[in-house]
C-alpha cells in the first residue's frame, strides 16, 4: 500500500515531491504538471488544493 507523505527533499513545501515518490513518478514531472494545471484552471482552485494538501499530508518519517 502506498503512503502519501510530504517529501523531505522539496522545492516548495514538498507536496509534488511526495506525490512523485508515492506513485513512482519523477517529482519534476509532477511539478511541471502542477504549474500547467495552475495556468489552465486560472490558478486559484489548484493553489487552494495545493495548500490544503500541504496542511493535511503528514511529514515523511526520517527512516
Amino acid at each position: 500500500m502506498r503512503k502519501l507523505y510530504l517529501s523531505n527533499e522539496y522545492k516548495f513545501f514538498g507536496v509534488c515531491g511526495g506525490i512523485g515518490e508515492a506513485y513512482g513518478v519523477d517529482p519534476t514531472a509532477v511539478r511541471i504538471a502542477t504549474v500547467f494545471l495552475c495556468i489552465i484552471t486560472g490558478g486559484l482552485p489548484l493553489l487552494v488544493t495545493y495548500f490544503a494538501a500541504w496542511i493535511l499530508m503528514p511529514k515523511e518519517s526520517p527512516d
